[in-house]
């Protein structure tokens, strides 16, 4: 497995959920994060989900948010104003046992087409993701609030984290 080097490094605190909502705003007015695939780490609980619902919500999804904790993938249209709609796929690889699942299941399509990637418990298949652009980690503190660490780990992620 080749070490991918991260370019730039930036932490946050997040004292609630508000400032988890706050981010994903921002995050969402970047035009790079149309093709992007982020990755999110953390323990459970530590509000990845919470991260992507937010994200999400920003960038205009209307409806049931559904966790794909079961489902491994759910798929999202975002419509954009004179703009071709935008694609989102929420992966959550917490159950995958062996990285080979992500090949059974057939996601090196999904991977290659265009369209936003946000990938919970990509450590559970390690070497068959693309480098991700920005990787956030999450954890939580005595006191509820989040350190939040972001990763850029391609040009695009750098543009994300301005």
């Amino acid at each position: 497995m080749t070490h991918t080097p991260i370019l730039e490094t930036r932490t946050q605190h997040w004292p609630d959920e508000s400032s988890c909502e706050a981010f994903a705003a921002s995050l969402a007015r970047h035009a790079a994060l149309a093709d992007a695939t982020v990755e999110l780490e953390g323990t459970l609980g530590a509000g990845k989900t919470t991260l992507v619902r937010h994200l999400l919500r920003a960038l205009g999804v209307q409806g049931r948010i559904k966790s794909p904790t079961y489902a491994v993938v759910e798929l999202y249209e975002v419509e954009r104003p004179s703009l071709p709609p935008l694609a989102v796929s929420h992966f959550d690889f917490y159950r995958f046992e062996r990285p080979e699942e992500w090949e059974d299941a057939g996601f090196r399509e999904v991977f290659a087409a265009p369209g936003l990637k946000l990938c919970e418990w990509a450590e559970k298949v390690a070497g068959r993701l693309p480098t991700p652009d920005l990787r956030i980690g999450l954890q939580i503190e005595a006191d509820d609030s989040r350190t939040v660490t972001l990763q850029a780990l391609t040009p695009r992620g750098q543009e994300l984290l301005q």
